[in-house]
């Protein structure tokens, strides 16, 4: 087994370092190929795990939840739900009959790799719906919505942190936003509406509407594990104390910044000055102290916040300083 992964590795960094022979790399070169090799097997193994533990998230709403008490949820999963509710065949079958056109959708907008993941994630959750028994959890129609949205959208979360995704719709909104120009929330938003009326036609008005509870929920999960718990912000500032407001946002704010060199007007003429302009990532919850912070430095500052999905490196998610 041990030279079976020694044969592996030793191909792995002959692939990346484009070698014919790990002999002809040097020192520098086998230690940066073998850390190129190290960190994709750790990303791999990483997510494997995410897709794995997504897909039993996914199937215990399903199966524990949702499904017994007909209710759906948005997107290629709910449309699978409706089908199997109305037609009285597994739910697996609709899993991987109407992913099938996402996941070729997917390969031409996203690629291959994204595309394999997707098969190979639908694929076991298909397998575990099939296979696995999970316990109706409960009966109260509101209980069944909240948590049955909430293991669902927690299991497409885990899957798209993995590099997959177990339901297509949103591979089909990409797909249409750059033919037609709609915003992708705006097609997923038409989708469900389209789901949903056809779910309160053969399902009634108070299942689609305990439906719509279960997609706040799924949603809302799902951009809890995407975006994380805390929500960054980042701010512009431009200010002629930008000396004083970068060793603020350093010293107080335990923050990184960067400067950028710039001008700035002012006036009916527009005439434009040299300036520093100060970038710098913080949280929601600093919001409150930078303010107050810049405001015992100058009261002009201008200041542009907008919201940051994630971050990497720096300063921004390490602990602040204390003062």
């Amino acid at each position: 087994m041990q030279n079976l992964f020694r044969k592996y590795i030793a191909q792995a960094i002959l692939k990346v370092s484009g070698a014919k022979q790990v002999e002809e790399l040097s020192p520098f070169e086998l230690a940066k190929a073998y850390r190129e090799v190290s960190i994709n097997i750790r990303q791999a193994v990483k997510d494997m795990f995410l897709i794995v533990l997504g897909v039993f998230s996914a199937a215990f709403g399903f199966k524990g939840f949702l499904l017994s008490n007909h209710f759906i949820d948005g997107g290629a999963t709910g449309i699978s739900l409706l089908f199997s509710i109305l037609t009285g065949l597994p739910l697996f079958i609709f899993i991987i009959l109407l992913n099938i056109p996402f996941i070729i959708l997917g390969y031409k907008v996203m690629g291959r790799q994204f595309a394999v993941k997707t098969s190979l994630a639908i694929t076991a959750l298909a397998v575990v719906l099939a296979t696995v028994k999970f316990p109706d959890v409960t009966q109260d129609p509101l209980l069944v919505a909240v948590f049955g949205g909430l293991f669902l959208g927690a299991g497409i979360g885990f899957a798209v942190r993995g590099g997959a995704v177990i339901d297509g719709t949103e591979v089909l909104a990409i797909f249409l936003s750059r033919k037609i120009g709609m915003t992708i929330g705006d097609i997923v938003a038409v989708i469900n509406v389209f789901i949903f009326s056809v779910a309160a036609y053969f399902l009634g008005i108070e299942v689609a509407l305990y439906s719509m509870i279960t997609y706040y929920a799924a949603s809302r999960t799902l951009d809890f594990l995407i975006e994380g718990v805390e929500e960054y912000i980042g701010v512009t500032i431009v200010s002629p104390h930008s000396d004083e407001i970068r060793e603020m946002i350093i010293q107080k704010m335990g923050r990184g910044v960067t400067v950028y060199q710039g001008k700035r007007g002012f006036g009916k003429t527009g005439e434009t000055v040299d300036s520093d302009i100060i970038y710098t990532v913080i949280t929601r919850l600093e919001i409150g102290k930078l303010n107050t912070e810049l405001a015992k430095i100058t009261t002009n500052a201008f200041v542009v916040m907008s919201s940051v999905k994630d971050t990497s490196g720096g300063m921004i998610k390490k602990r602040p300083l204390n003062h």
